[in-house]
Order: C-alpha cells, then structure tokens, then sequence
C-alpha cells in the first residue's frame, strides 16, 4: 500500500512539473523581435509620423511577410517600444505573433492609433535597457533575440550605450541599427545629430553587435519607410542588410 502511495506522489509530481514546463516554455517562434524607436526632441512631429507609418506600411509588405513565410516556424514575435531620455521609455505595442497579413494589419494598426509617448534627450543606453526587460518577459521561446534600434542622434543621456550594448551581447541578444541622417543638423548642438565620422559610424563602434549586426541608413526621413522594409528583411532572414535602402 505504501508503495502504490509513493509511486501515485511521484506521478502527480512528474506530471505538475512537465505541465509547468510547458506552460514556461512558451510557443515556439523563429525570431523575437524589439523594434524601439526614437523619438526625442530631434525628431519633430512630420519625422515623427513618418516613422510610424514606415513601420506600421513595413511589418505588412509582402517581402517581409514572405521572408516570416520561409522561417521553420512561420512566425516572429515582436513589440514596439519608444524611447527618449533616461526613464522615458515606453512599451507601445505588446509582445504579437506575425504570422500572416492579418496579424500584421492589426498589429500596424494599433502603431498609428498610439500617441506619442515622448519628446525629451536620446538616451540609447536606456531604449537599450528596457529592450532587454521585454526580451526577459516574453511569453514565446526563439534561439534568435534581436532588438532593432532606429535614431538620428547619439546617446546624450544615461549611462554608456557601449556599455548597455556589450551587456546585451553577453546575454546572446544582437542589436542591430536603423540610422537616420538629418538633413539639416540642429543649430544648438550640431554633434548630436552629425557626430565627427557620422552617425552611421557612430552606431557601428557603440550601438550595434552581435552575430551578423548591421546598420543601415536611411538617407533622411522620407527614405525610413524602404529602410526599415529592408532591414526587417534581413532581420527575419538572419541576413546581414546591405549599407543604404535600395528597394524597388
């Protein structure tokens, strides 16, 4: 009797554990994805809005959509996050499947209806940082954890983005860049947005890392929307982008 007793306990308990198990393991996607935009001070309202309707036409198009079609899985899981200054970092639009048109036009959708959350200094280190706590709290499992950071300025706020980078290297994770070029760089701080070297070198020696990273430009703001086509493009491939956005 007390044999049948124990071997009943140890049962119930394999059972709790392997259903624990797999509640934590979460679905299976084939990449987990953080866009995070910026959207500080230097980013005005027209450049604002032109960045969400690039990423919102973007996770839509059918490239990337078919490049999501030719993963194992068929499926990414991503959220946006905008970010400014040190504690000014928000989540937008929580972790989503993208699996199909629908998925994506709904997840699009909520982007354009969102206000914006900030408009205060660039603190990359900080859009980095809470990056990461969403990759810590996602609900999916992916041997591929990427977070996408889109800017056209350098870290003015918070701690080292170098830093903030080589901690999320260490944690397996690649950050891969969007640099934006400004036109016209801001009278009272030219640097800031047309750093010595450029921006584009900039985030290759401090922001980027990881397997295969990457930068790539979008000359001005007009330009983000086939920029950052191209660069989801790679991302969702595994594929390094090429330097500047070239699309038909």
């Amino acid at each position: 009797m007390a044999h049948a007793i124990r071997l009943l306990v140890a049962l119930l308990s394999v059972t709790f554990i392997a259903a624990h198990s797999s509640a934590k393991a979460g679905e299976a996607v084939d990449l987990l994805l953080v866009l995070a935009s910026d959207v500080s001070r230097s980013v005005d309202q027209p450049k604002f809005e032109l960045q969400r309707q690039g990423y919102a036409a973007a996770i839509e198009d059918p490239r990337v959509l078919s490049a999501i079609h030719s993963g194992h899985h068929s499926r990414i899981a991503i959220c946006f996050v905008e970010w400014s200054g040190v504690g000014a970092q928000k989540l937008l639009v929580d972790w989503t499947i993208i699996d199909d048109l629908e998925a994506a036009h709904q997840f699009g959708g909520q982007l354009l209806e969102l206000p914006r959350s900030f408009a205060d200094r660039t603190s990359i280190s900080g859009g980095i940082d809470y990056a990461m706590a969403q990759l810590e709290r996602a609900p999916y499992e992916a041997t591929r954890r990427t977070i996408d950071v889109s800017g056209d300025g350098t870290n003015n706020s918070g701690r080292d983005v170098a830093s903030a980078r080589d901690e999320a290297l260490a944690k397996g994770v690649t950050i891969n860049g969007l640099v934006i070029l400004s036109e016209r760089p801001m009278p009272w701080n030219v640097e800031h947005t047309n750093p010595p070297g450029g921006l584009e070198a900039y985030y290759r020696n401090n922001v980027v890392g990881g397997p295969g990273a990457f930068v790539t430009v979008a000359q001005d703001f007009n330009s983000f929307g086939q920029a950052i086509i191209q660069k989801l493009i790679a991302e969702v491939a595994g594929a390094p982008a090429t330097r500047h956005a070239a699309l038909p």
